[in-house]
């Protein structure tokens, strides 16, 4: 992160991760989590379910949906966030290309 000052007061760029700025381990995996989350609540919200609506379609709780919907989702893995959205009505594509780097990123790309 680049710090700078402005006016006295300290100023942080974001990296582009919070998770990673707050210094959280697996923040690349906390990113991908949130974003897939995130696609859920507007997918919910477009298709005009309850919780326990989407909790039935989902194929999970309805305490879980409402974890989720108050940003904690460390119960339900990668995975099974992407067949929720499957069951949603979205397809999901995997795409592995070579890293730049020495070790490569996790990105999540929304269409």
């Amino acid at each position: 992160m680049k710090k700078s000052v402005f006016n006295g007061v300290e100023i942080w760029e974001s990296s582009g991760n919070v998770f990673a700025d707050l210094g959280l381990p697996d923040a690349e995996k906390l990113k991908i989590k949130s974003g897939l989350v995130i696609e859920i609540m507007n997918a919910i919200d477009r298709l005009g379910l309850t919780q326990q609506e989407a909790a039935r379609r989902m194929g999970i709780t309805q305490p879980k949906v409402s974890d989720m919907m108050r940003g904690d989702f460390s119960n339900i893995s990668e995975r099974k966030l992407m067949d929720c959205l499957n069951r949603l009505g979205y397809d999901i594509e995997i795409k592995v290309k070579p890293a730049v780097e020495a070790v490569g990123h996790l990105t999540l790309a929304v269409a």
